[in-house]
This record gives structure tokens, C-alpha cells and sequence, in this order.
């Protein structure tokens, strides 16, 4: 829809799911990503994903546009946002693009076998954070590598940084409305964390607490030991480019030493 044609957005007649899905996810470029690494790594393209976490289904659905043979499967466990996701995402597909994809209310702790299993699982956006216990990362850890084809990797992001632990509000402007993220409470004890999206607008009030956030901040040895721990052979991180003027360039590199940077967000793979 052009910028000429799309009404005036408020928080009476915005969806909050259609205005999180344009402010913070990307899945093109999530999916070059693993598709691109999965090559390099494998040998082989990726056809079959499973998307944890998945909410709409949004890179689920994206996925099978990409090939004729690609398979996708999303879990989560928001009802309301899988048939949310149902009726925005899956039904634009062509019949056969729908076949490919499901979007299945099911806890990632017990995600379903499937023959052939997927060739990488992602877990992306920090939801894997909801997890704020060693011993229940490590189960979902275990899960992923237990229904992963024999070269699976799983893929997933995490962030921090000396920033990520401040008490702090940032905004950023998106078409016709206005992203705002708080990180309200951190706790370095538990290392718990409440974060919280809201949606500002030209006009009338703000969306506050379209969507809330308690996690654990991991640190990236931590995932890393747990990750071992439950069965990966390997694991490499990705830290995102940066141009002359120091900003990130959205590209993702093996690196196997960090930059202190205030507040980062990098990519993980795992290897069975």
C-alpha cells in the first residue's frame, strides 16, 4: 500500500502484530542468513525448517516462497497469534505453497517428530530468553538437537552488552508510527530482565505494553556451554559488520572475538 493510500495509523485502529512484524522483523534477511550458512557449512541447501517461537509465522510462511521444495514448521504456543498468522500469512499462499507450511500450537520443550526432521531449526528475536533456568535451555537445547536432521544446525540470535542491563527507552521511527522499546527492570542477581514494546503515533495516544517481555540475559559462553552440554558438536558466532561511520551493516561474520560495543546483537549456529 503506498504512503498516499494507507490511513492514518492510532492506537484505536493499528494492529500491534502488523506493527511488530514491520518494526522489528526482517526475514529476508534472516533467511539469507541461514540459507547462506547452512550452504557453507553443509554442502547442501536448506529445505526444511522448523520455526520456534514462530508467533504469526511470519518467516515460516516467507520460507516456502523461496523454493519449490522448501518445507516449513512453526510452534508456538499463542493460540491467538498462529491463527492471527493463519489468516495473514498462510492465506495468500498459492494451495501448493500451503501444503508446505504448518503453523502448529505446540510447546518448543516438545516439538514434534517429523520424517524427513528439519534441516535447521531457528530460534530467533531472543525468545528462547523466556527460558531463564540452565536447566531448561538446556532441555530446549536437547529438543533441538534431538529432532534435527544428522548435519542440523540450529540457528538463533541473542543480544547484549553493557547497555543491555541499563534501565533505558529508545525510539525509532518507522512508516507512519513510531517504535518505542523499554528495558523497565534488570535484576544482576537473577540476571531477569522486564521489557516492554510500545507504539507511538502523530496522532492520539500512545499503544503502551503492546507486547511484554520477562527474561533471563544470557551471556554468549553461557549458551555456548549449554549448547555443548546438550549435543552440538560445535557452535560459531556471527558479529555484525560495521561501515566507516560505525553503524552496523547487517551482515554477519564468524568471529571468535567480540567488540565491547554498548549494545549488540550477533547470531549463533549450532552444529550436531
Amino acid at each position: 500500500m503506498s504512503s498516499r493510500s494507507r490511513p492514518v495509523l492510532t492506537a484505536a485502529t493499528a494492529d500491534r502484530r502488523r506493527l511488530y512484524e514491520e518494526a522489528v522483523q526482517c526475514p529476508e534477511a534472516e533467511l539469507d542468513f541461514v540459507a547462506r550458512w547452512f550452504r557453507r557449512l553443509r554442502g547442501r541447501p536448506c529445505r526444511r525448517i522448523r520455526e520456534d517461537f514462530c508467533g504469526a509465522g511470519l518467516t515460516a510462511s516467507e520460507w516456502v516462497k523461496r523454493h519449490p521444495e522448501n518445507v516449513s514448521v512453526g510452534l508456538d504456543i499463542d493460540a491467538a497469534a498462529l491463527a492471527w498468522g493463519a489468516r495473514t500469512h498462510l492465506a495468500p499462499l498459492s494451495p501448493e505453497q500451503r501444503r508446505r507450511v504448518k503453523l502448529l500450537k505446540r510447546n518448543v520443550l516438545k516439538p514434534p517428530a517429523s520424517t524427513p526432521p528439519p534441516d535447521a531449526v531457528l530460534a530467533m528475536n531472543f525468545s528462547w530468553s523466556v527460558f531463564k533456568t540452565r536447566d531448561l535451555l538446556k532441555a530446549y537445547f536437547a529438543a533441538a538437537h534431538r529432532t534435527l536432521a544428522r548435519d542440523g544446525i540450529l540457528f538463533m540470535d541473542i543480544h547484549g552488552g553493557y547497555e543491555s542491563m541499563k534501565e533505558l527507552t529508545e525510539r525509532r521511527r518507522c512508516k507512519g508510527f513510531t517504535y518505542v522499546w523499554e528495558q523497565a527492570a534488570y535484576d544482576p542477581i537473577s540476571s531477569d530482565m522486564l521489557c516492554y514494546i510500545h507504539f507511538d503515533f502523530k496522532k492520539g495516544p500512545m499503544m503502551k505494553r503492546a507486547f511484554t517481555y520477562r527474561w533471563r540475559l544470557w551471556s554468549i559462553p553461557e549458551v555456548r556451554e549449554l549448547l555443548a552440554e546438550a549435543g552440538f558438536k560445535s557452535t560459531t558466532v556471527y558479529w555484525e559488520g560495521e561501515n566507516k561511520h560505525g553503524n552496523g551493516t547487517g551482515e554477519y561474520h564468524p568471529r571468535k572475538k567480540g567488540v565491547a560495543d554498548a549494545s549488540f546483537v550477533c547470531m549463533i549456529s549450532a552444529h550436531k
